[in-house]
């Protein structure tokens, strides 16, 4: 884990304090909100990272605040820090789409690994949407005429085929499909159809 990852966020956990010394202390950098209203407002959806969660609360308990999260489709991954005697309440914060539960009292290295495991899926995400994103983007750039060759392409469809179909020449559609690979910045049809497909496009 690096610092890179500056999302790191303790929403009221009672031991806020120090866990925000222990994230310092392994070069982690994070942030302690008082409310689940003060990180609503303050939530930064271009960082990745994740929120450590006290499931007990004032105002808004975690449960409540992980149903905001998901009405506001806010994925943010959840740690959950709960008390013994709140198992219930754990169970429902999974089902809510908790990452991980930590009961209280818990070591450090159990928070980290739960910490660096939850970074890593936020990260990954967070790449996987500036794909999609540019190559969405990309696509804007293309003509119809370019757009209806380029699906007929992830058909499967040969050259040939495409120009019988659209009544225009072969090379013609040699040329649109030169030009739609420049555009979609891939180098294979078999990549194209696989960008394609991961990015709902």
């Amino acid at each position: 884990m690096t610092s890179e990852f500056r999302n790191i966020v303790i929403v009221w956990a009672a031991v806020r304090h120090s866990l925000y010394l222990l994230l310092q202390s392994v070069g982690l950098m994070a942030k302690c909100c008082e409310s689940a209203r003060a990180f609503l407002e303050a939530y930064d959806a271009s960082v990745p990272g994740c929120m450590l969660l006290d499931i007990r609360m004032p105002e808004m308990s975690g449960l409540e605040l992980q149903r905001v999260l998901n009405d506001r489709l806010i994925h943010i991954p959840v740690i959950i820090i709960t008390g013994h005697g709140d198992v219930p309440l754990a169970v429902r914060a999974m089902k809510a789409g908790a990452m991980d539960v930590l009961e209280k009292p818990f070591n450090d290295q159990a928070l980290l690994d739960a910490i660096n495991k939850a970074v890593t899926k936020s990260s990954e995400a967070f790449q996987g949407q500036k794909i999609r994103a540019r190559f969405q983007e990309q696509a804007q750039h293309l003509s119809p005429r370019e757009r209806e060759i380029m699906d007929l392409l992830i058909l499967g469809k040969g050259s040939k085929e495409i120009a019988s179909q659209l009544g225009i020449s072969r090379k013609t559609v040699d040329v649109h499909r030169i030009h739609i690979m420049e555009k979609m910045q891939v180098r294979s049809v078999v990549e194209l159809a696989r960008l394609t497909l991961h990015n709902d496009l």
